[in-house]
């Protein structure tokens, strides 16, 4: 096997929503994307304080890709316009098919908004091919023991060390986030003509004898496998992807092909195409 190499490495830029602590590695100046792999907010880590507003993502539209939202600590409530309404605790994960247009809302839990805590949550955006941007919009939100751990390895989609993410995702997305203890490694293959995501979300890793520090994301090389080492006690977003060798049209919460269609969802969404979400108190 030919092991990927950490070609450069990316910061990821402070851009804090309100007191919401925010960072953002993708896009980049240097980085637009990373294949099938758009855009990554990691927001927090910190500690809302008791009597707290949490969480500002009211309503508001998507369309043409998927998020796949990391509840690291704390949790989050979702609902959106095509009926589905969860509260994911710390450990889980929600992955949403915005497809032709989906309405939707993140927001914290009354009691989290009552009482306070800690949290700390990664969102990341997926690319959809053409051929399904306009595919039925779906959710599926998964708790911490649902997603099996091998060897420090969460496996949200795909498959890993003999076991099955609980996602089925609709283009062949493998998905996961990795605790490992200084010292420890985790070795990933079947990664040849892959569009690879590495994040270090906490603490430094390091990928053939070169480091990524906490809070960069990485640009490697090409190859059929990586293995990544912990420096340090460091948690990190893993995925990879088939490329999608199409026009990539992003304006606000709408990700297609060509401006036309931009256009379209934006008059698609102002006339109530898209449905709408009521936020929930929880």
């Amino acid at each position: 096997m030919s092991a990927r190499q950490l070609l450069r490495v990316h910061p990821a830029h402070r851009d804090d929503i309100g007191d919401l602590v925010t960072r953002r590695p993708l896009p980049g100046p240097a980085c637009p994307h990373v294949g099938a792999f758009l855009f990554l907010n990691h927001h927090g880590p910190q500690t809302y304080p008791p009597g707290n507003r949490g969480l500002p993502f009211g309503p508001h539209p998507h369309r043409g890709f998927e998020t796949v939202t990391f509840i690291l600590e704390g949790e989050l409530a979702h609902t959106d316009s095509a009926g589905h309404e969860s509260v994911i605790r710390a450990g889980g994960v929600q992955w949403m098919t915005a497809g032709s247009g989906i309405v939707h809302a993140e927001v914290s839990p009354a009691a989290f908004k009552r009482d306070g805590g800690p949290m700390e949550i990664l969102q990341l955006w997926v690319n959809l091919p053409a051929r399904l941007k306009m595919t039925a919009p779906r959710y599926t939100g998964v708790q911490a023991g649902a997603i099996p751990l091998i060897g420090g390895v969460r496996l949200v989609s795909g498959g890993y060390g003999g076991a099955t993410g609980p996602i089925d995702s609709l283009t062949g997305v493998f998905m996961s986030f990795v605790a490992l203890q200084p010292g420890q490694s985790a070795v990933f293959d079947g990664l040849e003509g892959r569009d690879v995501f590495l994040y270090a979300a906490r603490g430094a890793i390091g990928v053939g004898g070169k480091t990524l520090p906490e809070w960069h994301l990485a640009e490697l090389g090409a190859g059929d496998s990586v293995a990544i080492e912990a420096k340090e006690q460091a948690l990190f977003l893993f995925g990879h992807a088939d490329p999608i060798d199409e026009p990539i049209v992003a304006h606000g919460p709408f990700v297609m092909n060509s401006a036309d269609e931009i256009r379209q969802a934006y008059l698609d969404y102002q006339a109530g195409r898209f449905g709408v979400a009521e936020i929930v108190e929880a």
